[in-house]
């Protein structure tokens, strides 16, 4: 009998500890307080080490002591722009999919052009510019990582987005935000519209009128070092830079004072877009109590002002070496803030970009490298001609937008020419222009005669409904348009971008290994146990968890 207790004894505890324990006694989900997304917009991934020595131990230099940086990280698709960019980053998905082929397209169906974020059925709310207010992300086709994390819990969960562009707020906020908040260059206010809200929230009235823009601009533009510390960039005055309204040379200091009225578009051209951004954000974490409730908050943030710097000036320039210093105190005053609010190691931090940048052409010439410029009013000219003397006389070319051409379908239909004839007349006359590596018809790229990875760049940038006809490959280190330096392309300068984790469940560390954009979006969804977007096409970046 002593044997048989001792025996069932053991057999019980066997079973007992093979049984399911309770569900009370797993440890509770963890997810960080705040998830904080800062896209850095024409952030070329070389920049994190160029001005290194001159940024400040709070910044940059503090994201890439402690975060997890990826540092082979490039676009997976070609028309390399803002729109598609911040689409794609939140999205895990490509303009084949998400349906955002660039900043512009052509409407087939509607025979118009179409802006990226533009909503005729919306009003504009702060502001009685209702051009800069009609805006919504309903051309975006498919859900973002913010739109899931509202999904994920209960709509409990905040989501704001705050940019200079519409673009950069809209987008990464997604169709449910809480709200999305972009600057209106010719009141100097921020503004959103009724798809968010019927008015303001109080809180941006109360920066609006603290009248930031005006007041800033009055202490104008000077370098933050001696500008005979900026050793990383060319001479200030460059003759293809681009000058400040008003000023009569592109050289610093720059007088900004009493440029007010439509003159405040300026702002975004100088580190004061980037100060009006950082404080805009500081002022929604604060005021809708972002980090504080019982759900994880989202706040996406889009620096913009280096884009429109880098497109003026160009990338070597003394002025965008400035941005990006005084852009690294901007950030390091962020990241103190939500230490301070959250607490270290309570927020999720990522900091990525929209694009990269192409090197001024002239600089690359003037150092004997191969760069040159397309005049894309000769070439669309060169083509309509070439159709002309082809087919007859017709309107055979609708719009042009993204280095694509849209062609007329009715005109093709009533003159019995198929878009491979039309295909073939452009191709064989356009292989002849400088700078054009090759012409693609859009529609039969199965027998396109590209290499296999940029032919993999032009299909995941190709939506039937909304890209063009025929596509423009341009060669490395060319651009077309007028500014002083641009992207666009499938080439790395404007693929190769930053990625950077920090904070809530990240550890120190780097990868070499090979991300593409599409993979932030699930990367992030994982971190925050949610499902990741609908479109997703990407890969959570497995080295990043420990």
């Amino acid at each position: 009998m002593r044997l048989f207790t001792i025996v069932f004894l053991l057999i019980s505890s066997v079973i007992l500890a093979q049984s399911p324990q309770p569900v009370n006694s797993l440890p509770p989900l963890s997810r960080p307080k705040l998830v904080v997304g800062v896209v850095v917009d024409q952030m070329r991934y070389d920049y994190w080490y160029r001005y290194y020595d001159k940024y400040v131990d709070g910044g940059f230099r503090r994201l890439l002591a402690d975060g997890f940086n990826c540092r082979n990280h490039h676009y997976h698709y070609a028309l390399t722009v803002t729109a598609a960019g911040h689409a794609s980053v939140y999205t895990g998905s490509m303009p084949a999919i998400h349906g955002i082929v660039g900043n512009e397209w052509y409407d087939k169906q509607l025979s118009k052009g179409v802006y990226c974020v533009g909503d005729s059925t919306v009003q504009a709310v702060g502001t009685t510019n209702e051009s800069a207010g009609k805006m919504s992300p309903r051309n975006l086709m498919v859900s973002t990582v913010t739109d899931q994390l509202r999904i994920g819990t209960n709509y409990q969960s905040k989501t704001i987005g705050i940019a200079l562009k519409d673009r950069g707020a809209i987008l990464p906020a997604g169709h449910t935000a809480n709200g999305a908040y972009w600057f209106d260059s010719k009141t100097g206010n921020w503004i959103t519209s009724t798809f968010y809200r019927p008015d303001l929230p109080q809180w941006v009235k109360d920066y609006n009128d603290k009248k930031r823009p005006a007041d800033l601009m009055k202490s104008g533009w000077q370098t933050l070092l001696p500008i005979d510390q900026y050793t990383e960039s060319t001479a200030d005055n460059k003759a293809y830079e681009f000058k400040l309204a008003g000023a009569k040379k592109s050289v610093f200091p720059y007088d900004l004072a009493g440029r007010a009225g439509d003159a405040f578009g300026i702002i975004a051209s100088t580190p004061q877009g980037n100060t009006i951004t950082k404080e805009m954000a500081l002022e929604a974490l604060k005021n809708e109590n972002l980090g504080k409730g019982t759900a994880t908050d989202f706040l996406a943030i889009s620096f913009s002002t280096p884009d429109y710097v880098g497109h003026a000036f160009g990338p070597n320039s003394v002025e965008e070496e400035d941005i990006y210093l005084r852009l690294d105190r901007d950030l390091a005053e962020l990241l103190s803030t939500l230490d301070n609010w959250v607490g270290k190691g309570n927020y999720l931090f990522f900091l990525t970009a929209d694009h990269g940048v192409m090197d001024v052409v002239e600089l690359w010439q003037e150092h004997h490298l191969p760069a040159g410029r397309i005049n894309s009013g000769e070439i669309n000219s060169t083509i309509k001609e070439t159709l002309t003397e082809k087919f007859g006389k017709g309107d055979y070319i609708r719009a042009s937008e993204n280095y694509q051409l849209y062609l007329n379908h009715e005109t093709l239909r009533a003159k019995k020419i198929t878009i491979r004839d039309a295909y073939e007349a452009i191709r064989e006359r356009v292989l002849n222009e400088r700078g054009i590596a090759n012409v693609l018809n859009l529609h039969d790229l199965a027998t396109a005669t590209l290499n296999d990875y940029q032919l993999t760049l032009y299909k995941n940038g190709n939506h039937i409904k909304r890209s063009g006809d025929i596509q423009l490959v341009i060669e490395p280190g060319w651009m077309s348009g007028g500014s002083t330096a641009s992207h666009g392309g499938p080439y790395a300068y404007d693929t190769h971008i930053p990625l950077l984790f920090y904070g809530w469940g990240i550890k120190a560390g780097e990868t070499f290994s090979r991300t593409i954009v599409a993979d932030t979006a699930p990367t992030v969804s994982a971190l925050l146990h949610i499902l990741e977007p609908n479109g997703n096409v990407g890969k959570v970046i497995e080295p990043l968890f420990p």
